[in-house]
Parts: structure tokens; C-alpha cells; sequence
């Protein structure tokens, strides 16, 4: 119970985006729903008075009086005609967006390493499939819900006025097979998820098999991955069928509640008459008519709601999904980097038992340069990560100034600080716009950013309009390297991160873009590499040379050759 409570709570504020600003809309619908009720109501008084009065039976209303109403019935099926389209489809399509907007304003809040150890597939179906599932199964069905109701409520009250007895009757009738669709609503939900949970395993495998297509073709593994493309498709046409077995099996018992319901009112009511003139003939006729308007929703209801339970449930497995590796940050405004930036103790593990850095301390002094270097798995890139608050979980602090990385509030602390990594994502947008991360920059900062990236010669070849195609496929891997330099070097930051930024370009290329780096006045720099080449070495101010999550040693490059230890041993082998 207490699990089901706090789903709930989670799920409010995705289920407020639905309504925020659309109840306008909203409202306008249930007007349109509620004469088209009226009118449906109408039309069966006055059958019941149409055939009371071709049998001679007195009714009150004259012929011409019944025509007047029939025009009504029609004036109010125009407007509600008019009311519909006017509000339903926008209220649909803006309560889409703003859900749409909201989760992906929730997606962005996440930390930079989030999808390190998470599936964006189960991010992509949430926002395609399980909207278009949210659309249908839950805000559609919420004016299925509305008109089925009202008809429900209108019809019984119009049949209690004409015949308490029939009415209570049939009530009694339905109440059982009713139950038992209710009772059998919750299976659609947990097909509904199993249905999502196929999906996310699915995309995952259809972006993998065309990320890596290089790769499937290399190995000649086209049937392999097949057969993983076939084995997945199947698991969501299963899980699919599950669920569509499922709403049949709710669709029937509120078909067999309909059906009961029909008949054995049709009976009683035919008995009725026949046996005393209790009810006209007319008013057995209105039932039979209303009962269309009980059993509809007697059917439809149930169903409706089940599916509305499952729509919820995919909200609040995704309202769950959001609220993991959220960076848990401060409110403290800090823009600028006047002292440097202090690890103390600093110690991380991925998992547990196997830690990556050991009580790592050191202070990188503001507005210098410093090279992280050592073997593959030292910890350099993760040192990284935890400067950037990628990670969090680590023991120990990291100050930028005296403040602790935890109290500075995400907005400050990306503004102050950018980093270049070696794995670089280029969007589908033209180089400039990938430079400038489509935000407005003076004209002149642009181009220095394109010359110190080494950029120029692309851009006077190909434009600055040139676009680069999905995850920059126009681009050489040289090239995407560049521009992320570029758009790091525009951005000014006060300290900048960058990680093996270089390998992708041949070794001229490198040399230039890491001297553009070391040039820069005023930033603190902290660079990784394992390219070492001693004119380049020689222009750090500081080497830290890590091992096993530990720095062993730090120098200049002079001071740590002239010691003869690790570093000294690191270069000697990068020589030969």
C-alpha cells in the first residue's frame, strides 16, 4: 500500500502536465459530451412518445410539439458537433506536448554520466511508443469514461422515472458480471508494462544493430544479429498479444454483463406489460433503447478504466526511471575560479569492493596547466568525471575555491567548467550550429574558436551551413574532434577538462590544437593523455602521474625525468 501511495505521489506532477493550461479545452469537450448525452436521451423519448402515440395511448404532446423537439435534438447535436472539434483533438495534442516537454525537461536534469550505466532505449519508447499508448489508452479513454458515464447516469435516471421497479431490477442484473470485469481490469495493466519492457529491449537492440553496423558487417555476423532483430520483435508481438488476449477477456465479461443485462430486462419488461398494463408499450420500447446506454458503458467502462490503470502505470514506471542518477546539488551561485580547485581523500568505486581511486589528494592551482598521465585504468578519465560531478557516491571532497562541489548548483558549475572528451557527439545540424551548441555568439569569438580548433581550412572548404549528418557521419573522425574543441574554446569557461581530445588527429594536427589549449591565459586546464611527446610536455605547468588510483608523483616534466621513477619509466617506453 505504502509503495502504491508513493507511486502515486511520483506520477502527480506528469499527470498535471496533461491539464496545466487545458482545462479550457477540458471543459468545452465534456459541453459537447453532455449534449450529445441530451441528445442520444431525447431521441429515445420520443421514440417512447412517437410510439405511445400511434397507439392512440395519451402522451401530452401533439405531433407538430414532437417534431419541434426533434429539431432541438438536432440543434444540439450541431453544436455539440462544433464543441467537439473545436476542443478534444487540441486538448489531446497539447496535453501530449507539455507531457512530452515536461519529461524531457526531467531527461535533462540528469548527470552527465547517467546513461553510462542506463538504457536510453527504455528513454526512447517511453517518449514514442508509451506516448502514443499514454494518448489512447489514458487521455482518450478519459471522454470515453465521461460520455459513457453520463449516458449511464441519464439512461437509469430516465428508466427509474418511467419504472422503479424494471430499474432496480436491472441494476441487480448487472452488478455481478459487472464486478467481474472490474476484477480482471488490473491484467491489462500488468500486460500493458510487459508490453513497454519488450519495447525497451527492442529499441536497444535495433540501435545497437545500427550503430554497429561497421561492426556486423567486419564480422560477417548479418545472421547473428538477425536472429537477436527476430528474437526481439518477438518478445514485444508476444507481450502484445498477451495484452490484446487480456482485453478481450475484460471486453467479455462486459459483454456478458451487457448481454445478461438486455435480456433479462427485455424479459421483465415484455412481462410487465403483459401482465396488467403496468408499463405501455412505449416505455418497453424506451427501455430497450436506454439499455443501449446502460450496456455500452457497462462494456465500455471497464475497459476503459483498465486501460487508463495501464497507462498509469507506464507513467510511473518512467516517473521512477527519472528520478535516478539526479544530481544532488546545492543552490550556491559560483562563476568564477580565483584559487584553484582542491581533492581531499578523495575515494570512488564503480562498484563496490573494487575502488577506482584511493585517497587522492591535490590542488590545481587556478589558471595553470596540468597533463594527467599513467596506464589505462589509473583512474585519469574517472578523476575527470568527479571534477565534472559526472559521478557521485565518492568519499572524501572536492572544492573548487572553498566551496564543495555538492553545494554548487548545476547551472554555475557547467557554466564554470567544460570539458572535451574523446568520444565526441555531433548533432544533425550544420557545423556552425555544433560549434556554437545553436546559441547566438559575437562573430569574432566564432572565428577564433574555428582557427585554434583547427577548423579554418573546413570551413573555407565546405561552409559553415554544411550539415554534418546523424552523429556527424559527414564528418571525419578528426574533424568531430575539432569542432568539440572548438565548442569548448567558445565557450570561455573558467576551467577546462579534456580528455585524450586529441587522438583522433594525425600528430601535426594534435601538436597545434594541444598548444592552442596551453596558450589560453586565464583558464585552468587539466588534460589526459597518453600521447607523450616532450614539446608538449615541457609547457604543463604540472604532471601528475597516476597509477592504480593513486598519484604517485607530480613535477614538471624537467623535476620528474630528472627523478628516474614511474614517469620517467612511462616516457622512456612511449620513446621506443
Amino acid at each position: 500500500m505504502k509503495k502504491n501511495k508513493q507511486k502515486q505521489t511520483n506520477i502527480k506532477p506528469y499527470l498535471h502536465q496533461f491539464y496545466r493550461g487545458n482545462m479550457g479545452y477540458l471543459i468545452l469537450a465534456i459541453l459537447s459530451m453532455l449534449f450529445t448525452t441530451a441528445t442520444a436521451l431525447m431521441t429515445s423519448w420520443l421514440l417512447q412518445q412517437f410510439i405511445d402515440l400511434l397507439g392512440d395511448a395519451y402522451t401530452g404532446f401533439s405531433l407538430p410539439m414532437l417534431l419541434g423537439f426533434a429539431g432541438v435534438a438536432v440543434a444540439l447535436l450541431l453544436v455539440s458537433c462544433g464543441l467537439e472539434y473545436v476542443s478534444e483533438p487540441r486538448f489531446l495534442a497539447k496535453a501530449v506536448l507539455q507531457y512530452r516537454d515536461h519529461v524531457f525537461s526531467a531527461l535533462a536534469k540528469k548527470g552527465i554520466a547517467a546513461f553510462s550505466g542506463e538504457n536510453t532505449a527504455a528513454y526512447i519508447s517511453a517518449l514514442s511508443n508509451d506516448v502514443n499508448s499514454i494518448e489512447t489508452g489514458y487521455l482518450s479513454n478519459l471522454f470515453v469514461i465521461v460520455q459513457q458515464t453520463m449516458l449511464f447516469v441519464g439512461a437509469l435516471a430516465m428508466m427509474f422515472y418511467n419504472s422503479p421497479l424494471l430499474t432496480v431490477i436491472s441494476i441487480a442484473i448487472a452488478t455481478l458480471p459487472l464486478a467481474a470485469a472490474m476484477l480482471t481490469g488490473g491484467l491489462v495493466a500488468q500486460a500493458e508494462k510487459k508490453v513497454s519492457d519488450a519495447n525497451e529491449t527492442y529499441m536497444s537492440t535495433l540501435r545497437d544493430a545500427l550503430a554497429g553496423f561497421s561492426v556486423v558487417k567486419a564480422f560477417r555476423a548479418e545472421k547473428q544479429i538477425c536472429r537477436l532483430f527476430l528474437r526481439d520483435a518477438k518478445a514485444v508481438a508476444d507481450a502484445k498479444e498477451r495484452k490484446n488476449k487480456r482485453s478481450i477477456v475484460v471486453g467479455a465479461c462486459a459483454s456478458l454483463a451487457g448481454y445478461l443485462l438486455q435480456i433479462g430486462i427485455f424479459l421483465i419488461g415484455v412481462y410487465l406489460a403483459l401482465s396488467g398494463g403496468a408499463i405501455s408499450a412505449g416505455t418497453v420500447l424506451l427501455f430497450v433503447q436506454l439499455l443501449n446506454y446502460v450496456i455500452s458503458p457497462v462494456g465500455a467502462i471497464p475497459k476503459a478504466i483498465a486501460e487508463c490503470r495501464a497507462s498509469r502505470a507506464l507513467i510511473a514506471k518512467l516517473a521512477d526511471s527519472l528520478e535516478k542518477n539526479v544530481r544532488e546539488e546545492g543552490a550556491e551561485e559560483k562563476r568564477t575560479l580565483t584559487q584553484g580547485i582542491t581533492a581531499s581523500g578523495l575515494c570512488f568505486a564503480y562498484e563496490e569492493d573494487k575502488p577506482v581511486l584511493h585517497d587522492l589528494s591535490f590542488r590545481f592551482e587556478a589558471g595553470k596547466s596540468y597533463c594527467l598521465v599513467g596506464s589505462s585504468g589509473s583512474g585519469k578519465s574517472t578523476l575527470l568525471d568527479l571534477l565534472m560531478a559526472s559521478h557521485h557516491g565518492y568519499t572524501g571532497s572536492i572544492r573548487y575555491d572553498d566551496t564543495e562541489l555538492s553545494d554548487i548548483s548545476s547551472e554555475s558549475l557547467y557554466e564554470m567548467v567544460s570539458v572535451i572528451q574523446q568520444n565526441v557527439f555531433i548533432f544533425n545540424a550544420s557545423i556552425r550550429d555544433n560549434i556554437t551548441m545553436f546559441s547566438d555568439f559575437p562573430r569574432a569569438a566564432v572565428d577564433s574558436a574555428i582557427e585554434m580548433s583547427g577548423l579554418g581550412a573546413l570551413i573555407r572548404e565546405r561552409g559553415e551551413d554544411y550539415l554534418c549528418g546523424e552523429n556527424g557521419c559527414g564528418l571525419s573522425g578528426g574533424e568531430k574532434q575539432r569542432v568539440a574543441i572548438a565548442r569548448s574554446l567558445l565557450k570561455n569557461s573558467q576551467v577546462l577538462l579534456v580528455d585524450e581530445a586529441t587522438a583522433a588527429l594525425d600528430p601535426q594536427m594534435a601538436s597545434q590544437v594541444t598548444s592552442s589549449i596551453l596558450n589560453l591565459q586565464g583558464i585552468t586546464r587539466i588534460m589526459v593523455t597518453h600521447a607523450l611527446e616532450e614539446p608538449l610536455l615541457r609547457q604543463y605547468d604540472c604532471i601528475l602521474t597516476l597509477k592504480n588510483g593513486r598519484i604517485t608523483e607530480y613535477g614538471t616534466f624537467d623535476a620528474l625525468m630528472a627523478r628516474k621513477e614511474y614517469f620517467y619509466s612511462l616516457f622512456t617506453v612511449s620513446q621506443a
